[in-house]
């Protein structure tokens, strides 16, 4: 292969090649950075697998439809969950208690709308990733816990466990178009005068809420073709953000009422996890349908849930395999040098 610099002229090999390491030399440097080094079997260590499960939590109610769907996989694996938005107190309590269980390779299934929901933030918690803080003292974590709604704390956690971390949210799975085809046709009664109207949580940065409402909408289509409803509109409230929350309320507001005007039923559904969250509120005195479910209770949630930890499991059971061999082979002896 010829090389040329910016101007056409030609670089000749003996200069190709520090350049060329110059390039790997720095590619290496940034994936050392970016990531720890691969965790490597002790000799004679079995492979254990065990499954975290991250989800945001909620009422008991909530909580409730969570271990439903989580059940299924206790027929198979040590599961422990932690709940919250990654809170590191969480998370570390659920892996000493996977350490207790005998598990050293670990699942993490995160079961959040979206798959970009907290997922640097976990890897450096875990440790896969740098960028998380040593464990503070018990007193200071108490007195931040005091003065949250919710727990959030962030630190890395200290632990020997390997951590295989799943990507997707539910938002990308097409486990979840049969869940919305089957919230809709529950409510739907007269399909050519009606609109669903699906509503998630949503982000604060514009290009992810973008991400949010392409991934929701591809998870509507298969309803949108099977029920014949007039339009399936997706919205994100965008919830903990007020300004962008006020304006996502007006337009999911006007939306309803054009309907209305327009003599089609509004029916309304909810894209998160579990319950009709804030949306009864937002929707005071309009009219529509709705029957306050979320995601869960439904088996595909479950079905979901199990395929991931699968997933996980054959990522983690090719990484032992891998440092095995990489054992063995530093352990094999070496050719001695001919005289």
């Amino acid at each position: 292969m010829n090389y040329s610099n910016l101007n056409g002229t030609p670089i000749h090999s003996r200069h190709r090649t520090p350049i060329i390491w110059l390039g790997v030399c720095a590619l290496l440097l940034a994936a050392c950075e970016s990531a720890p080094v691969a965790r490597h079997p002790a000799a004679g260590e079995e492979f254990n697998y065990g499954v975290m499960v991250m989800a945001h939590g909620g009422s008991e109610e909530w909580n409730a439809h969570l271990a439903e769907a989580v059940e299924p996989l206790q027929d198979n694996y040590p599961v422990e969950t932690a709940l919250g938005m990654a809170d590191a107190g969480s998370i570390e309590e659920a892996v000493r208690r996977l350490e207790s269980r005998g598990v050293n390779h670990v699942g993490v299934v995160r079961i959040f709308v979206s798959g970009e929901s907290w997922y640097d933030r976990t890897l450096q918690i875990l440790g896969v990733q740098n960028g998380a803080p040593p464990r503070p003292d018990q007193t200071s974590i108490e007195e931040a816990k005091a003065r949250m709604r919710m727990p959030m704390g962030f630190w890395k956690v200290d632990t020997d466990l390997a951590f295989h971390v799943s990507v997707d949210g539910l938002a990308d799975a097409t486990e979840i178009d049969d869940v919305m085809t089957s919230r809709i046709r529950g409510l739907s009664s007269d399909p050519a005068n009606e609109v669903a109207v699906v509503i998630a949580h949503g982000p604060g940065a514009d290009d992810e809420n973008r991400r949010w409402l392409e991934k929701i909408t591809r998870r509507t289509r298969n309803a949108g073709e099977q029920l014949g409803l007039r339009e399936i509109r997706i919205f994100t409230l965008r919830e903990d953000w007020p300004e962008k929350r006020r304006e996502a309320e007006q337009e999911i507001r006007a939306y309803v009422e054009q309907a209305n005007s327009r003599g089609l039923a509004p029916i309304v559904v909810p894209f998160r996890l579990q319950g009709f969250g804030p949306y009864e509120r937002v929707l005071d005195e309009l009219d529509y349908r709705a029957d306050g479910l979320g995601l869960l209770p439904h088996s595909n949630v479950a079905l979901w849930v199990s395929r991931q930890a699968d997933q996980l499991r054959n990522e983690a059971l090719g990484a032992f395999a891998t440092g095995i061999r990489e054992n063995e082979n530093s352990l094999s002896p070496r050719p001695r040098p001919v005289d």
